[in-house]
């Protein structure tokens, strides 16, 4: 529909053009006035096409394009698209084979028409746009509105300004290989109601838009509903889920049980969006059911499950886990706090190089996250695989959990000499998510590993990842000791302050290369409720990480 098909829509910027194909030529009129004649011309540096004007010189140009070309090959590209024209559109990008179908797609599968562009201001070569079209599909008509960009380049064999493609240049959510359809929905909707029955909507709590999606594309056609019709995003992956834009016809939706808890959802949805990149995570330790997830920006890639990097300080509830279990120390036992200490060649300091007077206890070092008490202690373990081995058989990291919707594991690798030195504090080659490092609080709370879950084990009776031991009774009450004090009057006492019950915390600020300021990392405990938070570039954990984690466990439950 798209190819040789007029909607009789318009770009903004030149009201009512239109585009004609005569004699593999094309010509674009607006009032009746020629824009001239081209002949087109591929661009093999791009993979795609270019045109030269009949009397243009050979001279092929170079650098980046002109304020002037930026100028007409966007409203000539925007004409081309609102005029239904595929082959014309295609033809001014430098990959004319990938820009086609997708612009054809517009029309023919999406069904999609009527559609006006609005182009803003130039920044350099990029042009920012909005769109307004309308869905027409089975007698039920719909409107569609969107902002994205597009970015004009020099082809690098004809020398003339194009359109630099990419799928986000039709959308703003198209991925490569993805298609846009409108028809009957693939899978019928869902009602996701947290543990309480409220239901959990994507428009009041955006962050769990992702998630809402997976539910949706993994349980929807056995949750009792029927299809709708929609406007949708189908991934060429086909394990993710279709992202609806437009929603023509409801069907029945099918209801969803999830283990998340609208207090706390609410909470964390609101407190993230104090920073410009923060996640968080909640987790109830005596079942291991999620009761809140929200990022800052709450769409697109979902960090808080998905992410990857060091979390610094706060994985010292591990290695304290692991240290007290050898029986290297104890909650009261003193420990060395020096400014700095050095393992095989490699540096490691105190934040602002503070120390610990002579006979500090383990849990002083612990509350004010002393770095180098523990890397003194690395002599002692005899054993450079005893964290990665902790991880793995007591805090269940890196055994593929089964949550419900998909989730990325904590890695702890197996090291030597410095970089298992590293992994004692969190750094290194240590990765996690706040959803891992929520867990490893809730398993250091009761001692025993549960495998977090966002839907009940019961829904598909899908075997869910357990760790081969417990850790020892002592272990597990020095490990809250420990966090309590952190809570009271270490490092977390401030963030901590307003929290009510029985509660423990661990502070962290992961360093990362080529970043001036540290990732502010955070994780809690209040009775039965476990959150872990990361807050982007902000700096020590209790100043950032710490309110974020602090304002979900007051409203948690």
């Amino acid at each position: 529909m798209f190819k040789g098909l007029s909607w009789g829509g318009d770009c903004e910027m030149n009201s009512g053009a239109k585009v004609a194909v005569i004699g593999g030529a094309f010509v674009l009129v607006a009032g009746g006035i020629g824009y001239g004649a081209y002949s087109m011309l591929g661009d093999a540096g791009g993979g795609g096409g270019g045109m030269r004007s009949a009397s243009e010189s050979s001279k092929v140009k170079t650098g980046p394009p002109s304020a002037e070309e930026i100028a007409e090959t966007s409203k000539s590209f925007f004409d081309a698209w609102t005029a239904g024209d595929a082959t014309a559109a295609a033809l001014l990008t430098n990959n004319e084979a990938g820009a086609e179908p997708v612009l054809a797609s517009y029309g023919e599968d999406a069904s999609i028409g009527k559609v006006k562009i609005t182009p803003g201001p130039a920044v350099g070569t990029k042009v920012p746009y909005t769109v307004k079209a309308t869905v027409s599909y089975d007698g039920k008509s719909k409107p569609l509105s969107y902002a994205s960009e597009l970015t004009v380049v020099r082809g690098l064999t004809t020398g003339k300004a194009l359109v630099d493609w990419a799928p986000t240049v039709v959308h703003p959510q198209l991925t490569e290989g993805a298609t846009l359809r409108t028809g009957e929905s693939s899978t019928p909707t869902i009602e996701a109601v947290d543990h309480d029955g409220t239901v959990l909507t994507k428009e009041k709590y955006p962050s769990l838009g992702p998630i809402l999606d997976t539910l949706r594309e993994k349980y929807g056609k056995s949750a009792g509903g029927s299809a709708g019709i929609e406007t949708w995003i189908e991934p060429a992956d086909e394990a993710q889920p279709d992202i609806t834009l437009v929603t023509l016809a409801k069907g029945r939706p099918g209801k969803v049980q999830t283990t998340l808890d609208a207090g706390a959802q609410a909470a964390a949805e609101q407190t993230v969006k104090k920073y410009a990149q923060a996640s968080v995570v909640a987790v109830k330790p005596s079942t291991g059911a999620i009761r809140a997830v929200a990022n800052n920006p709450a769409t697109g890639f979902n960090a808080a499950l998905q992410g990857k990097q060091a979390p610094g300080s706060t994985l010292k509830i591990m290695t304290a886990a692991m240290l007290l279990e050898k029986g290297l120390v104890t909650a009261n036992k003193a420990v060395e706090c020096p400014e700095e200490a050095i393992w095989q060649g490699r540096r490691f300091h105190n934040l602002k190089n503070f120390s610990l007077p002579d006979g500090s206890t383990f849990t002083q070092s612990f509350a004010r996250s002393c770095n180098t008490a523990f890397i003194k202690l690395i002599d002692d373990t005899k054993d450079d695989a005893a964290l990665p081995k902790i991880a793995r058989d007591v805090f269940g990291i890196g055994l593929d959990w089964q949550t419900g919707v998909v989730t990325t594991d904590g890695s702890v690798p197996e090291e030597v000499g410095g970089e298992a030195a590293a992994q004692y504090i969190g750094q290194g080659t240590v990765q996690m998510n706040v959803l891992n490092m929520a867990s490893i609080t809730a398993t250091a709370r009761t001692g025993t590993f549960r495998q977090p879950v966002i839907v009940p084990q019961s829904l598909d009776n899908r075997e869910l990842a357990t760790a081969s031991r417990s850790l020892p009774t002592s272990v597990t009450q020095q490990l809250n000791t420990m966090m309590r004090a952190t809570a009271a009057w270490g490092t977390g006492a401030k963030a901590m302050a307003s929290v009510g019950g029985d509660k423990g915390a661990k502070t962290g600020s992961a360093e990362v290369d080529g970043q001036e300021t540290s990732n502010s990392w955070f994780t809690g405990f209040s009775d039965d409720l476990a959150a872990a938070a990361v807050v982007q570039t902000g700096g020590h954990g209790g100043d950032a990480a710490g309110p974020v984690v602090a304002e979900v466990l007051k409203a948690g439950r």
